[in-house]
């Protein structure tokens, strides 16, 4: 961080997603309304899952902290956009590129690692049920998300340092609406090749490691299903997995186009408009994907903004 000095860049300029004016207002509007829908929808996972006592389990643990993040990671760049968006507000100062920059990266490396996590809960509560709540202890339970936050931070203070060293003096216009490593690589004037090489090897082994635990998680659970003769049983071993393997295939999806790639002009273009569906569109999405499809959330949201009195009556009236 001591390094700042060296570079004639103060601030930086995000060019956001486009320049058509016409099309300004209307993305606006339609990226603020995902913005509320996360906002609400998150921060509601979160406070049922504290207060309902029948989600103090491990499953809804890893819940609540996925939705707890998946609102700040979409805070770290959602509020910039809509600003350059409304007010063309697009500048950026250099120190809060860089602190953009280790947030975005910290909270996206976090997510790979919970939802690995998750996997092993679900893998341990179908494969192995008898032994659950031993090896899915409280205190287990703990130590695997502490583990996932204290990762993702020191993997993404590696990248922050790195970029933060790199001298830029020449354009400062970042063909992105947030500030991210491959876009800042190609406006600095020096050698970027290291950190080109550690974008690709060290997010690519995260992003694989991860996402190998999570396939062989769920090829034990297939093949427990193929086992589980009552076709009830199965069902509802299937509606546990579901929600948490959409969120997976969104997230590694974009996740590995836009940083297993070479930081080319035209895959930057790319990326841009992959980025809008990780951070904008998937953060606000995930609540509804796991609500919709979970009888006990959506049963405890009810409880929780409409009261037990609602329950009651909702279910008296089926």
């Amino acid at each position: 961080m001591k390094e700042w000095n060296r570079t004639s860049v103060e601030e930086f300029i995000l060019l956001g997603i486009t320049d058509l004016p016409q099309l300004q207002v209307f993305l606006f509007i339609t990226f603020l309304m995902f913005y509320l829908f996360c906002f609400v929808g998150n921060l509601s996972i979160v406070a049922v899952v504290i207060v309902e006592r029948s989600l103090h389990t491990p499953m809804y643990f890893f819940l609540g902290n996925l939705s707890f993040l998946d609102f700040f990671y979409a805070s770290t760049t959602v509020p910039k956009m809509l600003a350059g968006l409304l007010m063309e507000d697009k500048v950026i100062s250099f120190r809060g590129c860089i602190a953009q920059l280790h947030v975005f990266h910290f909270l996206g490396s976090t997510e790979a690692m919970l939802l690995t996590s998750m996997s092993y809960d679900r893998y341990v509560a179908i494969c192995n049920p008898l032994r659950y709540h031993v090896l899915m202890s409280k205190a287990t339970c703990i130590q695997l998300a502490s583990a996932c936050w204290f990762i993702g931070y020191f993997y993404s203070l590696t990248h922050t340092i790195l970029t933060s060293r790199l001298p830029f003096c020449r354009m400062n216009r970042v063909t992105h609406f947030y500030c991210d490593i491959k876009p800042l690589l190609r406006l600095a004037c020096t050698d970027t090749s290291l950190n080109e090489s550690l974008v690709s090897i060290v997010s690519g082994f995260v992003a694989l490691a991860t996402f190998f635990f999570i396939v062989i998680s769920y090829l034990f659970i297939g093949t427990h299903i193929l086992n589980i003769r009552s076709s009830q049983g199965r069902q509802k071993a299937i509606s546990t997995c579901t929600s948490h393997f959409t969120v997976v295939l969104l997230y590694y999806g974009t996740a590995f186009c836009t940083y297993l790639r070479p930081a080319t002009l035209d895959s930057l273009e790319q990326d841009r408009m992959t980025a809008i569906l990780f951070t904008v569109i998937t953060p606000a999405m995930n609540p509804f994907i796991y609500a919709l499809r979970n009888i006990d959330v959506k049963t405890a949201l009810q409880k929780f903004f409409f009261g037990e009195r609602f329950l009651k009556n909702y279910f008296i009236q089926l």
